[in-house]
């Protein structure tokens, strides 16, 4: 079996983008694969947080996780804060890396807005991220399209270590999303769907409310064409919706376009709310019933537990080859 790492960022609500994007491929390669999902908390404190707010946050993601079909007994679930290695190997990394390459980083770029007074976390943020990732032997990222670059540089990292110091690392292979699985805004749907949108009909998360989740579709940017097509370039809205309404009903976007053909807007988006809300509201159910219990503080320090015995067994290996220890 393969050896799959993944983790998310406790920083507000799961929206539809990251589930039909990442998280659904994380419970479908937890079948045959060898697999360790975290919640990156480490990387939240790039950006200022609120102590109180980030804790609920992790206990959040923790529980979505755990509502969308991840089986702690076929994958490692844990926190990233409570495996000290997390740290300790971004240290080790971050002396084999130049300020050069993470200054080309894009998402640097975007984040810092070119300030000279960026925090330094979110300049090192590629090697911490490598570091999650090459503390495993992981073989397999399921990353977005946007993560390209860190993975680029986590395999740059683990290939000039094992130049150096003979065979260290496992080079990683990133799986990347098809482009029609990306989910993009309501409201603009030549943007992809972010949490950070001002406006919050923008996006649907996983924790919306049936009358919000309806607000937001009928809301959404279509076109004045008025026929249900896909067409990403011409008809960027409508292709959204049909990929949305696809991805939750199971059926292809050909069957859908003839389903709704000679249909308007308006009887497309009121259906496409329905197969929302029933996709939707199961993994509501079991995220109820599972944040605010023992069970989930329980799997989440079981699998602390079990990431720190790899991860030690890792970073043993990591400092003889760099003679660090005794």
């Amino acid at each position: 079996m393969k050896r799959v790492f993944s983790g998310v960022q406790p920083t507000g609500n799961i929206h539809i983008g990251n589930y039909l994007g990442a998280l659904m491929q994380f419970v479908e390669l937890q079948q045959d694969n060898d697999c360790i999902y975290c919640i990156v908390d480490l990387h939240s404190i790039t950006l200022p947080q609120d102590p109180k707010i980030l804790k609920d946050n992790i206990l959040d993601v923790a529980a979505l996780y755990l509502a969308v079909g991840l089986d702690p007994k076929k994958s490692v679930i844990f926190v990233q804060s409570m495996v000290p290695g997390h740290a300790e190997l971004a240290w080790i990394l971050m002396c084999n890396s130049y300020t050069g390459e993470l200054s080309r980083m894009t998402q640097f770029k975007q984040k810092s807005k070119d300030s000279e007074s960026a925090p330094t976390g979110l300049f090192t943020y590629p090697i911490l991220m490598a570091a999650d990732i090459l503390l495993y032997d992981t073989d397999v990222v399921p990353v977005g399209n946007d993560q390209k670059q860190h993975i680029e540089i986590t395999r740059d990292l683990a290939e000039r270590v094992n130049n150096k110091y003979g065979k260290t690392f496992v080079v990683p292979d990133g799986r990347f999303l098809k482009e029609g699985a990306r989910i993009m805004s309501l409201d603009d749907p030549t943007s992809k769907m972010s949490k950070s949108a001002e406006n919050i009909h923008s996006r649907i998360s996983l924790l919306d409310d049936a009358n919000k989740i309806k607000k937001s579709i009928m809301r959404s940017t279509t076109d004045s064409e008025g026929s249900i097509r896909f067409d990403s370039i011409n008809k960027p809205g409508v292709s959204n919706l049909l990929n949305i309404y696809s991805a939750f009903s199971g059926m292809g976007v050909a069957e859908i376009e003839k389903k709704y053909e000679g249909c308007g807007y308006g009887d497309f988006k009121k259906d496409l709310v329905e197969v929302t809300v029933g996709a939707i509201m199961p993994i509501q159910q079991r995220y109820h019933e599972i944040r605010k219990s023992q069970e989930l503080i329980d799997i989440l320090k079981d699998g602390a537990e079990r990431a720190n015995a790899t991860s030690e067994k890792t970073l043993a290996r990591v400092k003889k080859k760099f003679g660090l220890g005794l």
